[in-house]
């Protein structure tokens, strides 16, 4: 049986004017910009953070990324630009971060990405991945010294966990860690790493290998100005089809000596590379929204200035209207559950799954988004100067680093039925 209203409620709502009940309905217009109004849940600190940052990243990284596309080239300059407004490490508390909220840490992804999934890629391997696992897993010597210069973006970090024969089964990693044979105190660390963004120009390496004596996987800082000359090289890897603003190479070590001090001091097996990296994928969750919005808002102004067919404006077709209509949905739904998960996060409920679950999917629909609206250029979206492709190839590369989408989905499978898909 049915529960009825309470009898006060239902004299409310007997009571209730029309002219009352009409004064609720709403009178807002639709913002193709801000389709579900998430603009009105940021609070008044996180909407000056994105202003700042579209700012910037409009202003200071657009304007660059066509050439540093074509030339395959990233100024470290612009980590230093970063560290002057706070960005690097936001959401850190002390040593020099800024320790905002993961939402303002989340737009400002947004803002960088909306320009290229390659500085967005600089930018997160120095904050998320470098300065969050030093963060959470270091010891407070390490903190204090590495921190502060890497917030202001004077020194350069990287993330050294995928290797040539292992990507998505890092547990069976082949850098090893055993004692220095001719150097007390140290660690001799041996191995290769792959597709490392930033390792070219890092000072400051987070690798993780797998210690000789127990086979537990631990994570060091190498510093590469002690490195003795032949034990550390640090590659890159050129003529990539994505990521092309970004610098991205390897890490080769030849019985490189690391004191003990450098090895974080608590954290053992994928507990501390995986949480890394989860810190890492919420980013991406927004930044993949960001150039989804940039594919949008560039695919409607061409839609609306390219005329066809007796001087209408393509944007008047149904097929180029429902690809911006498929496009800004997931745009729209992709922001609302990165900002839910954002706010969990720093309430302490989110689950892990949850942002594989807004990583894989906010990363799919980017990518299928902006190929569709690729097709709304014809063959334009040949040419760099329309942006779209650049996109594209970049979105290829985010549905697969950090756990391609088809891993993340067995992590999920995992938590829905309790059974282990992966082995």
């Amino acid at each position: 049986m049915y529960k009825t209203l309470s009898s006060r409620a239902a004299r409310r709502l007997a009571q209730r004017s029309p002219v009352s009940q009409l004064s609720r309905r709403s009178v807002a217009t639709f913002d193709w910009k801000d389709p579900l109004g998430a603009q009105g849940l940021y609070t008044e600190e996180e909407t000056a953070i994105a202003e700042t940052a579209e700012q910037y990243c409009q202003e200071k990284l657009l304007p660059r990324v066509l050439e540093a596309y074509r030339k395959e080239e990233y100024d470290k300059r612009i980590l230093e630009e970063m560290g002057e407004l706070g960005f690097l490490g936001s959401s850190i508390q002390g040593y020099g971060c800024a320790g905002v909220s993961s939402v303002a840490t989340g737009l400002i992804t947004r803002a960088v990405e909306r320009v290229d999934s390659g500085y967005r890629s600089g930018f997160s391997v120095q904050s998320s991945l470098a300065m969050g696992g030093i963060a959470e897993f270091g010891s407070e010597e390490q903190k204090e010294k590495f921190l502060p210069p890497m917030a202001q973006g004077k020194m350069v970090g990287c993330f050294g966990l995928t290797e040539p024969n292992h990507g998505s089964d890092p547990g069976s990693m082949e850098s090893v860690a055993k004692p220095h044979p001719s150097k007390e105190g140290y660690y001799s660390l041996s191995g290769t790493k792959t597709w490392i963004t930033n390792s070219p120009i890092a000072d400051v390496l987070l690798v993780w290998a797998k210690l000789q004596e127990t086979g537990k996987i631990r994570g060091f800082l190498i510093e590469r100005s002690q490195c003795p000359p032949g034990t550390l090289e640090t590659p890159k890897i050129g003529d990539k089809n994505g990521l092309r603003a970004s610098i991205t190479g390897m890490i080769q070590m030849d019985e490189v000596p690391v004191p003990k001090e450098m090895m974080f001091p608590e954290v053992q097996g994928l507990k501390g590379p995986f949480s890394c990296l989860n810190n890492a994928r919420y980013g991406i969750a927004w930044g993949v929204i960001g150039a989804l919005e940039d594919a949008i808002s560039r695919a409607r102004e061409y839609a609306l200035e390219r005329k066809q067919f007796k001087g209408n404006p393509i944007a008047k077709y149904q097929l180029v209207q429902k690809k911006l209509a498929d496009a800004s949905t997931d745009a729209a739904y992709g922001i609302m559950a990165a900002y839910q998960v954002g706010r969990l996060k720093d309430e302490g409920k989110h689950a892990p799954e949850m942002i594989s679950m807004i990583k894989r999917q906010n990363c799919d629909r980017a990518l299928i988004g902006a190929r569709n609206l690729q097709e709304i250029f014809g063959g334009n979206a040949a040419s760099d100067e329309y942006h779209i492709g650049r996109h594209v190839s970049n979105l290829f590369v985010t549905q697969t680093y950090e756990g391609q989408s088809d891993i993340h989905s067995l992590i999920l499978g995992r938590a829905i039925t309790g059974i282990q898909a992966f082995v």
